[in-house]
């Protein structure tokens, strides 16, 4: 089953006015669904549904505040923290993801020091699942970084009954294989008996989860927070035209993957595949196919124009691709892939880079992508 994790003890201020103060729930602030928010404290853990482990701040009783805070930012590490959709769940903006690692590609020593640093560095959202390096990411030890404030969650979150004593595996919970409503009332099981304190959805279409949504006011049950999309410079419509509709009417929010295109953006497919990369790997056939395609080809010639971009800017392609996808509405957090420190360190740079997207560069990338889905759509720019 997937498990993602928010978890953090960074300290957060509020930005200006002129920082959008607006939308989602700000430290004490209830949540859709009687669920608190405290400053990104919780957590939330899932079943592609994925569902939220409990994770409380100390005690504190902080006064509810008047206005709804979308974004803040980490006093210490600079990260920003937004609202998971419209609820009081505080992420990250930038979070973990364990998709690039696979089978024995990474030393546990090299994981342990990844997730330090994403830590260290403001990160709160981390996402696993047992199919993640056959499960080894979610048995990664960091007792002197995480410390007693943090649930340590060795094993995803186990169900009873009929899904057996093992849990879901890798399977995911789908609208096609489970009724709707089965689903709904299962994740509001787990809420209500203390396992999760939220739930969303995995590449779930928009009527799907409207759907979800309709059952849950039905019957009175907790309906998703969010949904995990893919979301890069050349996977674009979902996330741009469907899911801030969502967001909109339901409060649903986005934790897109893969702003990379899985390494694609990186340029390093340019030349040839390289040897021990994703594409090379037993089951992923599927991408050295992709990158070798013509559409491959034409995808790569477009990440060379964005290099005069991002020189501009004095970042990387990859930061300007990052920092790209964050500026979107209803973005609540990106997930990087990484495999390597160096690659982490890179990639959470692309925090300083999205202030300087200003609407003519995002037209000047628009112009030159030339994939911008017919909608009007609004920026975090």
């Amino acid at each position: 089953m997937q498990v993602s994790i928010a978890c953090t003890e960074q300290n957060i201020r509020s930005r200006s006015s002129d920082d959008r103060l607006c939308g989602g729930g700000s430290r004490g602030q209830a949540a859709p669904g009687g669920q608190g928010g405290n400053g990104g404290h919780q957590g939330f853990k899932g079943a592609r549904a994925l569902a939220a482990a409990g994770l409380r701040a100390p005690g504190q009783n902080l006064p509810h505040i008047a206005f709804l805070l979308r974004e803040s930012t980490g006093r210490a590490t600079g990260m920003k923290y937004r609202n998971l959709g419209k609820s009081g769940l505080r992420v990250s903006c930038l979070g973990l993801g364990e998709c690039t690692e696979v089978g024995k590609q990474r030393e546990e020593g090299t994981a342990e020091n990844v997730l330090t640093i994403a830590y260290e560095n403001g990160v709160n959202l981390f996402d696993t699942a047992e199919v993640y390096a056959s499960g080894k990411y979610t048995h990664t030890h960091t007792p002197h970084v995480w410390g007693t404030s943090v649930r340590r969650l060795d094993t995803p979150l186990r169900l009873p009954g009929r899904l057996g004593q093992k849990g879901l595996g890798g399977a995911p919970i789908s609208p096609s294989s489970s009724p709707s409503p089965e689903i709904v009332r299962a994740m509001t099981y787990v809420i209500n008996q203390g396992m999760s304190m939220y739930w969303g959805t995995s590449r779930w279409s928009a009527m799907e989860i409207m759907e979800a949504y309709s059952v849950a006011r039905q019957f009175n049950l907790i309906p998703p927070v969010c949904e995990q999309a893919e979301y890069h410079m050349f996977q674009r419509d979902k996330v741009e035209m469907q899911l801030p509709e969502l967001y909109h009417k339901i409060g649903v929010g986005a934790v897109t993957w893969s702003p990379l295109a899985c390494g694609l953006i990186t340029g390093k497919y340019e030349a040839q595949v390289p040897e021990n990369c994703r594409a090379t790997v037993k089951g992923y056939q599927w991408l050295k196919e992709k990158v070798q395609s013509e559409d491959g080809k034409k995808q790569q010639t477009k990440v060379k124009e964005l290099q005069p971009i991002a020189e501009r800017l004095g970042c990387t392609v990859a930061q300007l691709a990052i920092a790209w996808c964050l500026r979107s509405e209803g973005v609540s957090s990106v997930l990087l892939g990484v495999s390597s420190t160096e690659q982490l360190i890179e990639n959470l740079g692309s925090i300083q880079v999205l202030s300087q997207l200003t609407p003519q560069v995002i037209q000047e990338i628009d112009a030159l992508l030339g994939n911008k889905p017919n909608t009007k759509k609004e920026s975090r720019a």
